[in-house]
């Protein structure tokens, strides 16, 4: 029996056991190393940094259209990543990170960060940007927060053009660092071709400030616009909108405020201001209808996704239910504050109500995308909204104390010089020593392009009588002049200057101890300009300025040598164009116009024949206008030039003839 089991033992299997036995052992190995997977390599550097670490890595690039063979006019596409790290002991608050574009990039979005001083994307940013963090403002330290890359990092994905640069060459910037007061930082360092790095640390020279704000300080720029959430609620907010004029210059008439919304929100109420279209379908058809089941939509202000917003006129100011607010309903018109400034500030208020997943009373987010205009005003350029430490604002019981908003946001906007033939008012010139005056430039406010005229032909040359008529009625008097003159005409003749409002400057007078000029306005428009102001920049003439007439006149010497002209009280419209007296007459301007004396002996070895006396950049409500390409000329001092160079052509040939004798 004992030696039938012993044959019996199943050896076969024993030796299967034992060989499968190392495969069991290292899969349940295995599943170990799957539960506990080792940290990511940190980026290079990384771990050496006591400081704020900062990277940039080039990631990819694709040639775009128009394919060109000029490697240098090429553009691509390309992606690149920038991160921040806090690796020091301090938190810091409010990042701002430098980047040294300069390969005339063009950013179209910036995922993680904002544009600091920059328009809506697409940005140009080939002489370097700011980011700064949105919404991840803030960077806490590991030793708070466990380590936790979440809050101790940040990350720019940036997507964008690039010209000129072709592989294998690496499209890198010039440089990175960080803008933060406080921090020093050294030259970076390049790891490969596509890879910067540089850890900035505190310097130990620079001083503490007393107050350290939550958020981005506030910036300064030519027209500041505030959001601020002053009550919160669940799917509701309220927020005002502060607009300040900081430029001493700028100006807006009839402004037009333009937003988009990014959540789906929608306007149900205004104080201050209305919007120029008051359309409920968009949130009954919308996702708005969908949520707010029971709403009544047909008392709502606007539901569009960019609404258009204006002031109200004066004569809402003391309306219960739309005015009774304080710098509201003036009809948009917002003066600088060297005019009056009381006038330098518009206020409103909105009632805003939210979309899923945006409920909670602190979930607020500003609308982007802002843009404002008025009409003949400079033209202004905002950037993005950024949010700052909230607004203070007196207690509304009259006590000795502050409340506060519930969130901040500041939008600023820089007034931005106008492209050739985009302006909206011109100037021309004429003088008493020719008899030509200069028109303003062809196509100086833009051009129809079914004229047939010629947009880029110069300005024919006028008798100054016929700058009191349209410019559309000038053509059989420009005509006439140049055949009296024998001056070219163009073919095709040149077009228009299309402006709504013109400046003649006219030198009257030139004697030995000073010197006189005329101002004349033309508002060639159908609306007048109340509380019209001229800027007029002199550069050699400025302190030879004795006195204006007939027109409030003001210097500034911190305006580089400006002149401010107004109307005097009573007289500050300037009217708009009306019929001429009969029918068929060309239609006659609004005008107004002052005399302007000068002493030569404040500006030693000024030459009015010369143009001394012409300015050099004239602005109205606060729009620069378009100057003529060249100035009048003395007729003397024209012949005396063609008789010295005949003397000296002259003498030219009476050397060749003489050595010619000679040899």
């Amino acid at each position: 029996m004992k030696a039938r089991l012993r044959l019996g033992v199943p050896w076969h299997l024993v030796t299967l056991m034992l060989l499968s036995l190392p495969s069991i052992i290292f899969n349940v190995c295995h599943g170990q190393t799957d539960d506990y997977e080792s940290p990511a390599a940190p980026p290079p550097g990384l771990d050496e940094c006591n400081g704020i670490f900062l990277t940039y890595s080039f990631t990819s690039r694709e040639k775009e259209y128009p394919k060109v063979k000029n490697a240098s006019a090429q553009a691509w596409a390309f992606k690149s990543l920038a991160t921040i790290t806090n690796t020091g002991e301090h938190e810091l608050k409010g990042w701002q990170m430098f980047v040294g574009f300069q390969h005339k990039e063009v950013l179209v979005s910036a995922s993680g960060a904002i544009v600091v001083d920059g328009d809506d994307f697409p940005v140009a940013v080939g002489n370097g940007t700011i980011f700064a963090g949105n919404p991840q403002v803030d960077l806490k330290t590991a030793i708070e927060t466990a380590g936790d890359f979440t809050q101790i990092a940040a990350q720019i994905e940036i997507a964008g053009s690039v010209f000129g640069i072709k592989p294998p060459g690496v499209p890198m910037p010039k440089n990175i660092k960080l803008v933060n007061d406080g921090y020093k930082c050294p030259k970076p360092t390049l790891r490969g071709k596509s890879y910067m790095r540089v850890c900035c640390k505190k310097d130990p020279k620079a001083k503490e400030e007393k107050k350290r704000l939550k958020f981005l300080p506030r910036r300064y720029g030519d027209l500041s616009l505030t959001y601020d959430v002053l009550q919160a609620y669940g799917n509701n907010y309220q927020a005002q909108v502060t607009m300040d004029n900081i430029h001493p210059l700028g100006r807006l008439d009839h402004w037009n405020l333009t937003w988009e919304w990014m959540n789906g929100e929608f306007i149900s109420t205004m104080r201050g201001a209305y919007t120029h279209r008051r359309d409920f379908s968009e949130c009954i058809y919308g996702t708005a209808g969908k949520y707010y089941k029971d709403f009544d939509f047909s008392t709502i202000i606007n539901c569009e996704k960019r609404p258009v917003i204006s002031d109200l006129p004066p004569d809402r100011k003391n309306d219960s239910q739309v005015g009774k607010l304080p710098y509201c309903c003036r009809n948009g018109t917002l003066l600088p504050s060297i005019m009056d400034e009381s006038k330098a500030r518009s206020i409103f208020q909105l009632q805003v109500y939210k979309m899923p997943p945006f409920l909670n009373r602190t979930a607020l987010v500003p609308p982007e995308k802002w843009k404002i205009d008025g009409v003949v005003n400079p033209q202004y350029k905002c950037g993005p909204p950024i949010r700052v430490d909230p607004t203070e604002f007196p207690d509304p019981s009259g006590l000795d104390s502050k409340t506060y908003a519930v969130a901040s946001w500041q939008v600023t906007c820089n007034i931005t010089r106008p492209k050739e033939k985009l302006s909206r008012c011109c100037v021309s010139f004429s003088a008493y020593y020719n008899r030509s005056a200069i028109p303003c430039n062809t196509c100086a406010c833009g051009c129809d392009n079914n004229k047939g005229c010629s947009q880029n032909a110069k300005a024919m040359l006028l008798p100054p009588e016929s700058l009191l008529v349209p410019s559309d009625n000038r053509t059989e008097k420009a005509l006439a002049w140049a055949a009296l003159n024998k001056f070219k005409v163009p073919n095709p003749r040149p077009c228009p200057d299309n402006c709504p409002v013109s400046i003649n400057w006219h030198i009257d007078s030139d004697f030995k101890t000073g010197w006189t000029a005329s101002v004349t306005l033309f508002n060639w428009d159908d609306s007048p300009f109340e509380d019209w102001f001229a800027a007029i920049k002199l550069d050699k003439a400025y302190k030879g300025l004795e006195g204006v007439f007939s027109l409030n006149g003001t210097k500034f010497d911190n305006l580089n040598n400006t002149i401010l002209l107004q109307g005097l009280p009573g007289l500050n419209f300037l009217m708009g164009e009306v019929n001429g007296t009969r029918p068929g007459d060309p239609r006659v301007p609004g005008k107004q116009q002052t005399k302007i004396s000068f002493i030569k002996k404040r500006t030693p070895g000024i030459n009015i024949p010369r143009g001394d006396g012409f300015p050099t950049r004239i602005l109205f409500n606060g729009e620069e206008c378009a100057l003529p390409t060249q100035i009048p000329r003395s007729t003397a001092q024209q012949k005396s030039h063609f008789k010295f160079l005949i003397v000296i052509i002259m003498a030219i040939v009476t050397f060749i003839l003489m050595s010619d004798h000679l040899h």
